[in-house]
């Protein structure tokens, strides 16, 4: 059984657009699937008979923090896998199995520290993120459970990249699956049967992680997987730790600086137009992350492609792999921005039906997605560079994009001709224009003509 695995996972064989087709049906599925966790939160939590708006005004405020977790789940699991893979195409299958014993020691101990920093700084962390004195009690409910089942959500999220990296796209899709459908369950059961409201959401959503990092291990240990965990590759090497952590600084920074982004939004829209504008983006971020899914789903099923062929020295099959990437991202995110624009209404009514914050919503969207296709450049660019193992141009280009210009413009742009509240949402589509085009032209010229 292992051999046909390895003989159907070699890359380096037969049709690239097979192989894509094959990984990224499942991955973007796990993808979307596993954007339910939070959304299904929010959904559920928009509909409580009471205080909806803050309620959910209160979750969107928490959210940064738990980004902050996924964050570091991408430091381990996008850093290890592509470094995974690479072993992998060379043949080195005991560096392989050492690379993900040593990713799975640092996600449970940075669980651990995760969960320990947050409950010392939740409270002002949480001010500091926009929450006021009507929405703070919602916020501080969900992620005090939350922090509970920090090391459920790194081991669910971190370990799930080297399931996708060895082939077995379905079974990573069946990870997220088992959680969403838990959360799924449970949310209701929780929220309104016994009547515990945000709480609920959270618990629910922590158990459901449980369930998904218990069936992540059964299978990484088990004798259906390729490369398994095993106690001779847990011992931690300050080399190899030191590989992992640069390479996977690009998914982290992507991440943390997500996170910064989001906490920056709600600050300043707490000045300049209030809780109905922290809801408003709440959903638009709700909506943002089911719609950019299918854009990850598609980019990491080409990364361990990249990667092991990068590995085999087949640098024709990693042309035609960042080509076929490329296209595919660009048609998906033009034809999403269509869809937002087209639907917007409809998608904000799954959260709320507030009068006043449908008006706000719908209109803040409209300017939130402009130009949407241009992401498709910035992923396309840095999962490139992320697959060959080019840590710093990856890492400069995630902190090009939301660092450099993101954050500054949403400071900026409220202040020039009277855009105010606009402003705000104004910066992520001049965003995409820039740090997309730069990503681009520069994995173009820097790595695809000089294969």
């Amino acid at each position: 059984m292992k051999q046909d695995a390895k003989t159907t996972n070699d890359f380096s064989q037969g049709s690239i657009i097979g192989h894509m087709i094959r990984l990224a049906g499942p991955m973007t599925l796990a993808q979307l699937v596993n954007v339910l966790y939070n959304i299904i939160d929010r959904i559920y939590i928009g509909k409580i008979p009471y205080d909806s708006t803050n309620a959910l005004t209160g979750l969107g405020v928490a959210f940064p923090i738990c980004t902050v977790t996924i964050a570091f789940a991408n430091l381990v699991g996008m850093g290890g896998a592509p470094l995974f893979s690479i072993e992998r195409g060379k043949g080195n299958e005991r560096e392989a199995s050492s690379i993900l014993g040593n990713s799975f020691v640092l996600l449970i101990i940075l669980g651990a520290i995760i969960s320990v920093m947050g409950f010392a700084v939740k409270k002002p962390a949480l001010y500091l993120l926009g929450a006021s004195e009507a929405t703070y009690g919602y916020a501080d409910s969900y992620i005090s459970i939350y922090l509970c089942g920090t090391i459920f959500v790194m081991l669910s999220l971190g370990l799930n990249s080297f399931i996708n990296a060895q082939g077995f796209a379905k079974t990573g899709m069946l990870t997220v699956s088992i959680g969403a459908l838990c959360n799924l369950i449970l949310d209701p059961v929780f929220i309104f049967g016994a009547n515990m409201g945000v709480e609920g959401a959270a618990l629910a959503t922590v158990i459901s992680q449980f369930a998904a990092a218990l069936w992540t291990l059964r299978f990484l240990t088990g004798k259906k997987t390729i490369i398994k965990i095993e106690k001779t590759g847990m011992r931690l090497s300050m080399k190899r730790t030191l590989k992992i952590f640069g390479l996977g600084l690009s998914g982290f920074t992507m991440s943390i600086t997500n996170s910064a982004v989001q906490m920056v939004n709600n600050s300043v829209l707490s000045t300049w137009g209030g809780d109905i504008y922290i809801a408003a983006m709440t959903v638009i971020n709700s909506v943002r992350e089911v719609v950019q899914m299918p854009v990850q789903g598609v980019s990491n099923s080409a990364q361990p492609i990249i990667s092991f062929n990068y590995g085999a020295g087949e640098k024709k099959r990693v042309k035609k792999s960042i080509l076929y990437m490329s296209v595919a991202l660009l048609i998906y995110t033009s034809a999403a921005w269509i869809f937002v624009m087209l639907f917007s209404k409809q998608l904000v009514l799954l959260f709320n039906n507030d009068t006043a914050l449908l008006g706000v919503a719908i209109s803040s969207m409209h300017v939130y997605f402009f130009g949407f296709f241009m992401m498709s450049f910035q992923f396309a660019g840095q999962s490139t560079f992320t697959a060959l193992g080019r840590s710093k141009q990856a890492v400069f280009f995630s902190l090009f994009r939301k660092v450099f210009i993101v954050i500054p413009l949403i400071y900026i742009l409220p202040h020039i001709g009277g855009l105010g509240v606009t402003g705000v949402f104004m910066a992520e589509p001049v965003s995409n224009f820039i740090g997309g085009l730069a990503c681009f032209s520069t994995m173009y010229i820097t790595v695809y003509r000089k294969l």
